[in-house]
């Protein structure tokens, strides 16, 4: 959530399913994840964007930001041409907010995922410079020193913004900024009034030049694919824990309930999480589910799961707690998945808080990991396979 509660961050992240340049552009694969998943992912670990959504006219292109943890809104038939304009989008995006409970927001960012190595510090800069410092819209360029050229009429070079009779050092020119296309944010209301992104004051955020990746060919997608081994994190080789506690409502589940005819509820749960706790289980680590909900369908689960349970709790930090000193375990190596603000006091007790990719913001910044697999689309699976890992890797020492 945003530092300041009166002021709601809406993330966009354009991806049509055409490209002419580089086709199948947005699903193109760099570093360990598709260019539309690793624009979400960047925007999920931001801590001043309160919602992900992606516009798009591709099934394929949705699934995968679903997955991701993005909200996605289908792009009507008049928006999915090469030549509609960005604007045109997010007015879009906008007037279908307006219908929704939360409103419109007060500021949204554009970002573009075919710039694939957005940092989470730069999208709230980004945001920073607006809501803090009073800017109208803001965008991310890189410093360059270039000498820039284009050809005249007659097919010869002329200097575009230098004079070509004098050739100062680096040092002692002025430094010009190019844009990325990553991040533009605008205030609302202004964006409405100009119809366009850049308007007002206008505020510039500085990235490092290893950042400032765009991919429009298939060049630049080699490219970038070269830097992935160089600028991405290692990937997360394990967790080494002796246990794992879990909510269940948003972990276990999509956070969804269908209810019957006969009042009871029942819900949607992922195959894939069973097996994952099956093989923690065999490793002889134990999972326990701890819900506020009493609900006949949590304890089935955990039956299922072979899990222990707790259910129908109203402190849930004190029953860890409780459960923790019962059952011998050190808080430092225990794991434990959230989605809600109810789950922030247990994730503080641990040394491993992990959230859900579709956690709420203020639980994505507690957590030591956040996971890139969803509620109820095998979270849990993921967890267990990184528990797992570690458990691999400590017995062949």
């Amino acid at each position: 959530m945003s530092e300041n509660p009166k002021t709601r961050v809406l993330a966009v992240v354009p991806a049509r399913g055409g490209s002419k340049g580089v086709p199948g552009k947005n699903l193109a694969k760099v570093g360990d994840a598709p260019l539309i998943a690793r624009a979400i992912r960047s925007l999920l670990a931001a801590a001043r964007v309160d919602q992900v959504v992606v516009s798009t006219d591709s099934d394929d292109i949705g699934a995968v930001a679903k997955a991701s943890g993005a909200a996605v809104l289908p792009r009507p038939g008049e928006l999915s041409g090469d030549s509609v304009s960005s604007e045109a989008v997010l007015r879009h995006i906008l007037d279908e907010m307006r219908g929704t409970p939360e409103g419109e927001p007060d500021v949204v960012l554009m970002v573009q995922c075919t710039s694939p190595f957005i940092a989470p510090e730069t999208v709230d800069n980004v945001v920073s410079l607006i809501v803090d410092g009073g800017w109208d819209c803001a965008f991310t360029a890189v410093r360059v020193h270039e000498f820039l050229w284009r050809r005249d009429t007659a097919g010869g070079a002329l200097a575009v913004n230098h004079d070509a009779s004098f050739r100062p050092l680096r040092q002692e020119r002025e430094p010009e900024f190019r844009e990325t296309g990553a991040v533009y944010g605008m205030r609302v209301p202004g964006f409405r009034r100009a119809n366009h992104r850049f308007f007002g004051r206008i505020g510039l955020v500085e990235t490092p030049a290893e950042h400032a990746v765009e991919i429009d060919t298939p060049e630049d997608l080699a490219i970038a694919r070269a830097l992935a081994a160089v600028i991405d994190p290692p990937p997360h080789t394990g967790i080494d824990v002796d246990a794992v506690v879990t909510d269940f409502d948003g972990v276990h589940t999509d956070d969804t309930a269908i209810v019957l005819q006969d009042g009871t509820e029942g819900v949607v749960v992922s195959r894939s999480d069973g097996a994952g706790a099956a093989r923690l289980k065999a490793a002889g680590i134990p999972l326990m589910i701890l819900s506020v909900e009493q609900n006949p369908v949590v304890a089935a689960r955990a039956r299922k799961l072979g899990a222990e349970v707790l259910h129908g709790v109203g402190d849930k930090a004190a029953v860890l707690k409780n459960w923790l000193a019962e059952q011998g375990l050190d808080a430092a190596r225990v794991a434990y998945v959230g989605n809600d603000l109810r789950d922030l006091e247990c994730m503080a007790l641990v040394g491993w808080p992990v959230a859900v990719a579709d956690a709420l913001p203020e639980v994505r910044r507690a957590a030591r990991l956040v996971l890139d697999r969803q509620g109820g689309a095998g979270a849990v699976r993921e967890l267990t396979d990184l528990v797992l890992d570690a458990v691999e890797r400590r017995n062949t020492r």
